[in-house]
């Protein structure tokens, strides 16, 4: 689910450094800036923050993905979170210029953001992506998550059993398989009858 908006700001409070081999850490630190600023207003509005991007181009994009805390996220809920969003930005004002906003729901094949996340679906099938080669020259695994090891997310490899070093990895996400959409199918009927 996505919800989307058009937004344009009044003035400059956030500014990218323009000097020389600045400009990915200064990216970097503008969305550790814009988390830290918009995860209260997430939560405040009753919703998890699961990851937060701000795209470059003509017109910017900042996407936030959130849900409730009992993992789901609806059309409705997404339209709630991206006002009161967008009720903080129009005060705080974060984003240098023009840039839509969307909101949306992680979906099933969620991404893996947090460590929590590789202990939450232990026992689902992900795809983790390193930010750098390991010893062995693997950057990309595919296997089953077993949980954590301390701050090692534990995965089962072609019948092996790796620890990833958590800080190690760039991106991970789920794989859409059967088990994970009937999970995702008994969660969405326990959500909705405790709403009736």
């Amino acid at each position: 689910m996505l919800w989307r908006s058009a937004r344009s700001a009044a003035r400059e409070t956030l500014w990218f450094s323009p000097r020389e081999g600045a400009r990915s850490s200064a990216i970097l630190t503008a969305i550790a800036h814009l988390e830290e600023l918009l995860e209260p207003v997430v939560e405040a509005a009753g919703y998890r923050l699961v990851r937060l991007r701000l795209m470059g181009g003509k017109t910017k994009t900042l996407q936030i993905m959130a849900e409730r805390p009992d993992g789901t996220m609806n059309v409705d809920d997404c339209a709630s979170l991206s006002h009161a969003i967008s009720e903080f930005l129009d005060v705080e004002d974060p984003i240098e210029g023009d840039y839509n906003l969307e909101v949306s729901s992680p979906g099933i094949d969620r991404p893996l953001t947090r460590i929590t996340d590789y202990a939450r679906w232990a026992g689902h099938e992900a795809r983790v992506e390193l930010a750098a080669p390991g010893a062995d020259g693997r950057k990309r695994f595919k296997g089953l998550l077993l949980g954590l090891d301390g701050n090692d997310v534990v995965v089962e490899i072609d019948g092996e059993r790796r620890a990833l070093p958590f800080r190690a990895i760039a991106e991970a996400k789920l794989v859409l398989t059967d088990k994970l959409i009937q999970e995702d199918l008994k969660a969405r009927e326990s959500a909705s009858q405790q709403e009736n």
